[in-house]
């Protein structure tokens, strides 16, 4: 180890270590900060070592970043595990070993730079030169290695490949799939034509009636398709979906809520088409432009638009930018830890999250990732996309000619929330202070490349009198939105403007009558009703200011559909694209402002029985950072209905707990539950209505599972509740996945069990506590037996953990629905049998059962769901699959059977699976 003249640092909850060519000493935290603060240290995720150092501005040689340079677009799990594995290097045993092994690792990985088996060679002097200016770390160790090219290197991304226009795609085909062709397509898929799969059998045949030709218009073929885990629902789908997108000639879109099951997807499609140059052509993945690098916003950091550590990660995506598949940061191959190591400076700026593309505008069009996405999938077979962007393109796309006709809702269960978010109108000031920015652009000598409209459409001003009267009018009224600053004036009691005295008017009620703040992380809100005289006098200005500003943007966006339909001299092809997008993104923003006047109009009026008003102020950790009105549809599968299901000719809607969760119902199709899953899809709105489907998993519960409820941890008792968590992990040794409905209790759990369960070697990880992703963090889990995981919501839904790396669910306790304003209208206006406390059940009774989902995910699992809650009322356990055996128990003998779970042999972080 001569050649490193740098020591390595590793902490864990177990203590800290610091290694050298001398050998390995265990060392106090205060002699570490000194260390790491004289001396360039090699640490492994600088920003969760420093947390655990409790030194937030550790900085070192940190070996993820040099991998991120090394090996861009290539995943790899961030931990000593996942290191040792592409290193090539066995795992170390014990903590102890870590700080030695990261030496070793890291002659590992600068010994790649000599060997002619490097794919990422390319671009990498000219990224270390650049770097080394910047002052990075590793940029000396890498610039003595690195030999300089015999030609000059360009940017890696500026050589990414152009996108070309196609001939439009014809309409879809009218056809009708045969049911055997189906079951072969099938069986060709899971690789077995002899295999026995009954429910996926008939599950495929139930899906293919969502592709049978349409009857009448606005009445799409709709199937609602329950499939237990287990089942084989992805290929059930896929099957006919192939199928018909090949006989048919038109593009099938799949879409998911989570990006786990996005990535799963992109996945199985490997066995419809196995050549990966096909597969590319065939199955594209398409997601929100805020997901996608914007190849201009990242030109403009590496020209000096960023500084700092903001400048390191922009040289780092640009190496990434010349490898990846598809340009996605979010979720797709640009590893998720990347940018939490540079504690988010920089990365949302190099996305367009503002909407200011100026589309053909822009250099790099031909280019884009976005664009080319989007051009592929018009005409691939398969694209993979979201709810949310499904939902936006139907709104307010720009591909209307190219709709899809027929859709696959896999996660169906979530499409209410989805809807509920897309539809909803928020009069904020931070959405507020977006739309000014969004029209003035810079001010007070703002750094960026932020435009504003008139700098956008200069032309179009130069050319059309109207039109750039009508940019200088909107200009002029955007300035009555809030400010920098407003924030601070509103606490001051000195708004500024018309808006700002609304939100401040807003402020005041809502402290006046918002009864108690609830958990942190949660702020203030209560209901638009009675408003005082301050309120009401402040809506009517604001309401003036808002509609002095909506009036040009929709006079602009006229005048450039009109330049449109003129096309003068000047407007080639390119610049037509980009009036087109504008006059798209003009429409966007002026049905925003018109949503928010007619919120204002709530002011004094009465109230809609379609909607849900309210009040709020956002806070964190006793903190404002937002205040505004909030409209949301009482049943938003209405817009969703009218937007995306009455245009579609064919749809598919499926998920695990489609009817609410409620295990008991019958595979009979009738009844069980069948009104919950028409009422939060939008069947309920759609003429014809929809077929139904159900499958029971094949799952032998009775003897994979069992539910355990805890009746002996008394509620509110943090330090009981921590106790329990914490016996529970040591008891199985890890691959407990622990969920919560509060944050607060989660940090407060973690803080009191992640030291003892690390002296058994036995590693805890956190959802709002780690510096780490969600995505990473599930990979973590996934890749480590004897690892443990925290989580809320986002770690309830749509994490797939098959094996011995889980094996015990354990729920703090019943996940009641918060009492808000909207739940509490929603809850209100439900009927049927039960009434408001029925509504409750189905939302406790979904969300348990996707608990338990994680559990068994594979024929060969095993494992325990605890619920910590003696309260868990006995008609709620119909969430549960029918045979899964479910007792009351006390902790001690929760903790017994944790034991006897199979669990795993204790080697450390080498930790294995063992029966």
């Amino acid at each position: 180890m001569a050649t490193l003249p740098y020591p390595a640092l590793h902490a864990s909850h177990s203590g800290i270590w610091i290694a050298d060519a001398n050998g390995t000493r265990p060392i106090g935290r205060g002699e570490a900060i000194r260390i790491a603060a004289d001396t360039p240290v090699i640490l492994l995720n600088a920003a969760l070592i420093g947390q655990r150092l409790g030194y937030a501005d550790l900085s070192g040689l940190d070996l993820l970043e040099l991998y991120a340079f090394l090996c861009p677009a290539r995943f790899m799990v961030p931990t000593p595990r996942g290191l040792a594995r592409v290193a090539g290097l066995a795992a170390p045993e014990a903590d102890a070993e870590i700080a030695q092994f990261l030496r070793a690792a890291t002659e590992a990985l600068l010994g790649m730079i000599g060997s002619d088996d490097w794919p990422e060679r390319e671009g990498s002097w000219t990224a270390a030169q650049s770097l080394f200016k910047l002052r990075w770390t590793w940029a000396p160790l890498l610039v003595d290695r690195l030999p300089r090219p015999k030609v000059a290197e360009r940017w890696l991304y500026t050589r990414l490949p152009e996108w070309t226009e196609g001939a439009p795609r014809p309409a879809p085909r009218t056809v009708s799939l045969d049911a055997d062709q189906t079951q072969q397509r099938l069986a060709t898929l899971t690789g077995s034509a002899a295999e026995q799969r009954p429910g996926q059998r008939a599950y495929a045949q139930a899906a293919r009636e969502a592709f049978a030709p349409r009857m009448t218009q606005g009445a799409p073929n709709m199937v609602l398709a329950e499939a237990g885990t287990g089942i084989g629902k992805t290929l059930g789908y896929l099957a006919p979906a192939s199928l018909w997108a090949e006989q048919a000639g038109g593009a099938v879109w799949v879409s998911t809520f989570t990006k786990a099951l996005q990535r799963q997807l992109g996945q199985e499609s490997a066995r419809l088409f196995p050549d990966a140059t096909v597969r590319k052509a065939k199955v594209v993945t398409r997601k929100g432009r805020e997901n996608y690098l914007c190849l201009l916003n990242l030109e403009d950091a590496l020209q000096g638009g960023f500084a700092g550590r903001a400048a390191i990660l922009a040289q780092l995506v640009a190496r990434w930018a010349g490898y990846t598949a598809d340009g996605d940061m979010v979720g797709g191959d640009l590893p998720g830890w990347l940018t939490t190591l540079f504690r988010r400076n920089g990365s949302t700026a190099l996305t367009d999250r503002r909407g200011e593309c100026v589309y053909a505008g822009c250099p790099h069009y031909r280019k884009c990732f976005i664009e080319r996405a989007a051009r592929a999938s018009a005409d691939a077979d398969l694209v993979i996309a979201n709810h949310a962007l499904v939902m936006v393109n139907a709104a307010r796309g720009r591909e209307q000619t190219t709709r899809p006709t027929r859709y696959v809702f896999d996660e169906g269960h979530h499409i209410f929330d989805a809807a509920d978010a897309m539809f909803s109108t928020a009069l904020t000031g931070a959405e507020t202070i977006e739309l000014r920015r969004w029209v003035i652009g810079p001010e007070s000598g703002g750094r960026g490349r932020r435009r504003g409209l008139a700098a956008r459409l200069s032309d179009v001003a130069s050319y059309d009198e109207a039109g750039g009267r009508a940019i200088t009018d909107a200009v002029v009224a955007a300035h009555a939105l809030a400010s920098d600053g407003w924030l601070q004036r509103l606490g001051e009691g000195a708004p500024f403007g018309p808006v700002e005295a609304l939100l401040a008017a807003v402020r005041g009620l809502t402290y006046a009558r918002a009864e108690t703040e609830g958990d942190a992380g949660y702020g203030l809100e209560t209901e638009l009703a009675e408003p005082d005289p301050a309120l009401i006098e402040a809506a009517a200005p604001a309401a003036e200011a808002l509609d002095a500003l909506v009036r040009p943007l929709v006079a602009l966006g006229r005048r450039l559909e009109a330049v449109l339909e003129e096309g003068p001299d000047w407007m080639d092809g390119q610049a037509r694209a980009r009036i087109e997008g504008a006059v798209a993104s003009l429409a966007w923003r002026a049905d925003t402002v018109a949503a928010w006047l007619s919120l204002l109009t709530r002011i004094g009026g009465p109230a809609s029985p379609d909607f849900v008003d309210w009040m709020a102020v956002d806070r964190v950790e006793g903190r404002d950072y937002d205040v505004g009105l909030h409209r949301h549809w009482l049943d938003p599968t209405r817009p969703f209905a009218e937007t995306v299901l009455k245009q579609a000719h064919g749809v598919l809607v499926t998920s695990a707990t489609l009817r609410g969760g409620d295990a008991s119902s019958d595979e009979s199709g009738n009844g069980g539950g069948w009104d919950v899953a028409e009422a939060r899809t939008g069947a309920n709105h759609v003429l014809r209505g929809a077929s139904r489907f159900a499958a029971l998993s094949p799952f032998d519960y009775a003897n994979q599972a069992e539910v355990l409820i805890v009746t002996d941890v008394k509620r509110g008792d943090m330090a009981a509740l921590a106790n329990a968590y914490a016996r529970l992990g040591l008891a199985s040794g890890g691959g407990m996945l622990g969920l919560f409905t509060a944050i607060r209790r989660l940090r407060g759990v973690h803080a009191r069990i992640a030291d003892r369960l690390a002296r058994e070697g036995l590693p805890l990880y956190a959802q709002h506590v780690d510096p780490i992703d969600t995505g990473t963090l599930v990979d973590i889990f996934r890749d480590d037996p004897a690892a443990s995981l925290l989580g809320t919501d986002a770690l309830r839904d749509g994490v797939d953990v098959p094996g011995r790396s889980l094996r015990m669910v354990v729920l703090e306790g019943v996940p009641w629905p918060k009492p808000t304003v909207l739940h509490a209208a929603r809850r209100m206006a439900a009927t049927g049998e039960g009434g408001g406390k029925a509504y409750d059940d189905r939302i406790v009774r979904a969300r348990m059962a996707q608990a338990f989902g994680r559990l068994i995910r594979r024929a060969d699992d095993h494992g325990m769901f605890v619920l910590l809650s003696s309260a868990m009322p006995s008609r709620l356990l119909t969430a549960f699959p029918p045979g899964v055996a479910i007792t009351r128990v006390t902790l001690d003998e929760a903790v017994a059977r944790a034991a006897a779970l199979p669990s795993v042999v204790q080697t450390g972080h080498g930790a294995r699976a063992t029966a």
